[in-house]
């Protein structure tokens, strides 16, 4: 292997000469988390319950609550150790881990937010249990990172934080704009507000009168093709089939599974399973199907399900079902374009964080190896 003038060849890789490997027991205190501190615990930061409690999730950063104690230092970084196993955070504040987070407190020369991005991108670990599936203390500090000097290892820990902060930032827009979509559904879709100029009355409706309820015919997955026409079935697209059933998207509601009553939307042109309950309202002319969408994603089909073993939904229920609309079609359309408006605002912001993501990644494996240099 020819090696680029000025790099060389070590156990976790080929870097600058002048980085080092570096094993994390020698940079760090390395040790558990204990049990939660229940005489002390909130759900709510306080005065009195100022330090955030760490347990092994990575919903929220694994927050299960607040203490009035303090257990580890900030500028300290976890490792899960139990459950989804080996995923760093960086914790910059004071705090008191649990149930078996691995906490790692600097001691050398390893920047801990640095360490944190190279522990996530380049340490592998291997799980030495026979039983449920944990890390240990002693297993996490045998690995090593390589690093530069602190100054840079500073400097690719602030890009890199940059970077996620950007994400938490459109995380945050995301989360709003969909709030925002739920709420404005709530009002506009039950004619609780109306859309300026529309008077027109609301009519109740089954969903009979409305749609044609049908499920498709079910094709088993070893009928599936490599490529082709997606195949939805109970939980959105599940494969492809070299022919459509359907060539105009259709709403369709889960017949089966914990998922029971869940409303979906398909592809023009496209294969629906029997997993999945067809509302094809495609020859309803006094119906904006758009419209018609947008308002079953608000219904509750919970009385439409039957069977004690697992859940289903039929034919004859789900037909009886009733739902109130605007007689009007233009006051139906206007109100779908609204939601149409917000779905693509969402999109693509979704779009924009997944290119954010794709930078990251791209930042670390080019930061993380030295073959970019930030000093």
């Amino acid at each position: 292997m020819k090696l680029k003038p000025g790099y060389t060849l070590t156990e976790v890789g080929v870097i600058p000469e002048e980085w080092e490997v570096k094993t994390l027991s020698h940079h760090f205190r390395i040790y558990a988390g204990g049990d939660v501190p229940k005489h002390s615990l909130s759900e709510t930061r306080s005065e009195t319950h100022p330090y955030p409690i760490f347990a092994n999730a990575l919903q929220n950063r694994g927050l299960y609550g607040f203490t009035s104690e303090q257990r580890a230092k900030g500028n300290s970084l976890t490792i899960t150790a139990r459950g989804y196993l080996g995923h760093a955070e960086y914790r910059d504040e004071d705090f008191f881990p649990i149930v078996r987070l691995l906490v790692l407190e600097p001691t050398g020369d390893l920047d801990a937010r640095f360490t944190t991005f190279a522990v996530n991108d380049r340490v592998k670990f291997a799980f030495e249990s026979t039983g449920v599936p944990q890390l240990t203390a002693p297993q996490v500090g045998k690995y090593s990172v390589a690093a530069p000097p602190l100054p840079e290892q500073h400097a690719i820990a602030e890009a890199l934080s940059d970077v996620d902060a950007l994400l938490a930032a459109l995380d945050q827009l995301i989360a709003k704009k969909r709030d925002l979509k739920q709420a404005t559904m709530q009002q506009l879709l039950t004619g609780a507000t109306r859309l300026p100029g529309f008077r027109g009355e609301w009519e109740v409706k089954t969903l009979g009168e409305l749609a044609l309820l049908y499920q498709p015919i079910t094709i088993s997955a070893n009928k599936f093709t490599k490529d082709g026409y997606p195949v939805y079935g109970a939980n959105g697209v599940v494969g492809c089939y070299h022919t459509p059933n359907h060539y105009s998207w259709q709403v369709t509601v889960t017949c089966r599974g914990s998922t029971c009553g869940t409303i979906n939307r398909t592809v023009d042109e496209c294969w629906i399973t029997g997993n999945a309950m067809v509302l094809n309202c495609d020859n309803n002319s006094n119906l904006c199907k758009d419209f018609f969408y947008f308002l079953m994603l608000i219904q509750d089909l919970s009385n439409c399900i039957t069977g004690t073993g697992q859940p289903q939904i039929v034919r004859a229920p789900l037909m009886a079902f009733q739902v109130t609309l605007p007689i009007d079609i233009p006051e139906q359309t206007a109100i779908a374009e609204i939601f149409s408006e917000m779905d693509a605002e969402i999109l693509a912001l979704e779009e924009r964080r997944k290119k954010t993501a794709g930078i990251k990644q791209g930042m670390m494996q080019e930061l993380l190896t030295g073959r970019v240099r930030l000093v």
